[in-house]
C-alpha cells in the first residue's frame, strides 16, 4: 500500500518501519509526528497530514463525542476515548487513530480489549476489539474510512462501525452494524438510526449558529 501524504508536509518514516510492531514502536519514540492521521493500513503506513476542517470535521466530532460521553459515563456503560488513542488489531494488521473509541468494562474484563502501558508510564494504547468506532471523513480520509477501515474494523471484530460526513447536504450519518461478511447500515426511520451497542436512537442535524457557522447537533432518544 502506498503512503499517502497531503498539504506538501513531508512526513520523515523510519526505514525500519516494515511491519505492524514496527510501527507500534514508532509511536512511542520522539521523532513520531505530533500532528497528522497516521496508520498502518494493509501493509504499509498511511498519512494524512493535512489540516483538520473546522465544522465539518473538528466541531462534528466533538459534538458527536460530547453526548456519547454523557451516555457512557451516566450509565458507567465503559469507556469512551477521544481521538489520540492508538488502536491496535493483530489480526486486522491494523493500528490507528479513530475519531472516538467505545469499550465495555465487559469487554475490558473478558480480554476483548487490553490496554496497554506506554514506554514512558500511563496507559497509550488499546488492542482488540472495541463495541464503537467513529470516523468523521474529510477529503484527504474518503480512502481510508469508506473503504478501507470499513473492511478492517470488520476484521478486528467491531461491533458498530459510526461512518460520519458532515460536508455534504444533507449530512451522511450512518450506523453500521455487524453481519454475516461485512457491516450493514442500520436502517433508518425519519433521519433517526438505532445503535444497538449503546440502546437509543440518534440522529445528526446540521443547522447554523448565530455567526452563519455550521452547527452539528446529535440528537438522542
Amino acid at each position: 500500500m502506498s503512503t499517502r501524504f497531503a498539504d506538501d508536509i513531508d512526513l520523515e518514516i523510519p526505514e525500519w518501519v516494515t511491519s505492524l510492531e514496527a510501527f507500534r514502536r514508532w509511536t512511542d519514540e520522539p521523532d513520531f509526528p505530533e500532528k497528522g492521521n497516521i496508520w498502518w493500513l494493509r501493509g504499509g503506513v498511511w498519512a494524512d497530514m493535512s489540516k483538520e476542517q473546522l465544522f465539518t470535521h473538528l466541531v462534528t466530532k466533538g459534538v458527536i463525542f460530547a453526548v456519547l460521553l454523557r451516555l457512557v459515563e451516566d450509565a458507567d456503560l465503559g469507556v469512551l476515548f477521544p481521538d489520540g488513542l492508538l488502536l491496535t488489531n493483530k489480526s486486522a494488521g491494523v493500528s490507528g487513530n479513530p475519531d472516538a473509541t467505545f469499550i465495555t468494562h465487559e469487554a475490558l474484563a473478558a480480554g476483548r480489549a487490553v490496554l496497554i502501558k506506554g514506554k514512558r508510564g500511563g496507559y497509550t494504547e488499546v488492542q482488540g476489539s472495541p463495541e464503537m468506532v467513529l470516523e468523521v471523513v474529510s477529503q484527504g480520509s474518503e480512502l481510508k474510512d469508506y473503504t478501507l477501515l470499513r473492511e478492517d474494523y470488520f476484521t478486528a471484530g467491531v461491533s458498530e462501525y459510526w461512518l460520519v460526513d458532515a460536508r455534504p447536504e444533507p449530512v451522511s450519518f450512518e450506523i453500521l452494524k455487524r453481519g454475516t461478511t461485512g457491516f450493514t447500515a442500520t436502517r433508518k426511520q425519519a433521519g433517526w438510526v438505532k445503535s444497538a451497542v449503546f440502546g437509543k436512537s440518534f440522529r445528526l442535524l446540521i443547522g447554523k449558529d448565530r455567526s452563519g457557522n455550521p452547527r452539528p447537533k446529535l440528537e438522542v432518544k
